[in-house]
């Protein structure tokens, strides 16, 4: 939910020039979720999630509503009827972008690359291909347009590829990303499951970010919410390290983490975090 809040308010702020962007996916899934079908059934998780932001929200603090608008506003218009549907990265980004903008989606998974194309339907702006997004990135860089941002999300599935190989391929792109391309605005999720991974992760990449290509530390953000205690040996949460984070997104996740994490935890040791590395 971090990584899909962030993803619209950067969405926004770039709206708020006239020139056009361009979004690059590396991973970009099935683009949209039926929380009603099999799927959602056996893994019901999105209950204590958009679930409960969807019946509280009207009762947030206004600096709490205002920072979640983008992102539920997209949410919102899918839903006429209830909450039957929810929004992947690709999804939020065709809505809220203009009509000069330009998406190049990455999937490498046939079944998921089909059900990506069936969400997002015919769209000129929009360019799928079935292959790796990590092997991909460098063809997209720089975008013609100049102005954009690249999400950097890849499954962590145990498998053909590890949870450590993940961490790896997402350390290496981020470094050739930046070097070809350092005004980008990148945005890198990773799970919380291992603090020191974690913790070994966002530093690497930050000193890469800022001694490679030549960010300025106060323009990389960190932004973290886990509902339980982390090292339990379950998936405790998720975030997002931003490169080149626009004017105003950290303040608005500063009101609307505080009041997820609340609204979400389960167990005393929930928390958030919203932070550069100047900072610690």
């Amino acid at each position: 939910m971090v990584k899909h809040v962030a993803l619209a308010l950067c969405f926004e702020r770039l709206n708020t020039k006239p020139a056009p962007y361009r979004y690059v996916d590396t991973h970009a899934g099935i683009g949209a979720y039926d929380l009603q079908g099999d799927e959602a059934e056996r893994s019901p998780e999105w209950k204590d999630g958009v679930g409960r932001v969807w019946e509280a929200e009207r009762a947030a603090p206004q600096d709490v509503r205002h920072a979640l608008a983008p992102w539920l506003n997209v949410v919102r218009g899918m839903n006429s009827g209830g909450l039957q549907h929810y929004p992947g990265s690709p999804f939020i980004a065709q809505r809220m972008m203009r009509e000069a903008d330009a998406l190049r989606l990455c999937e490498l998974h046939e079944p998921s690359a089909l059900l990506l194309r069936e969400a997002l339907g015919r769209d000129r702006r929009v360019k799928i291909e079935q292959r790796d997004g990590f092997e991909a990135l460098p063809a997209y860089l720089p975008p013609p347009e100049r102005r954009g941002l690249v999400l950097v999300d890849p499954p962590f599935e145990v498998g053909t590829t590890t949870r450590k190989a993940d961490f790896e391929w997402m350390l290496r792109a981020a470094r050739g990303a930046c070097r070809r391309w350092p005004q980008g605005t990148y945005v890198f999720w990773r799970p919380i499951k291992d603090v020191e991974q974690v913790a070994e992760f966002d530093g690497e990449l930050a000193s890469m970010l800022i001694e490679d290509g030549g960010i300025a530390p106060e323009k990389v953000l960190i932004a973290d919410l886990w509902i339980r205690a982390i090292g339990e040996g379950k998936l405790a949460g998720a975030g997002i390290v931003i490169a080149n984070a626009p004017f105003g997104v950290a303040e608005h996740l500063r009101a609307a983490l505080p009041w997820l994490c609340d609204l979400m935890r389960q167990g005393d040791g929930a928390g958030w975090r919203v932070e550069t590395p100047a900072a610690e």
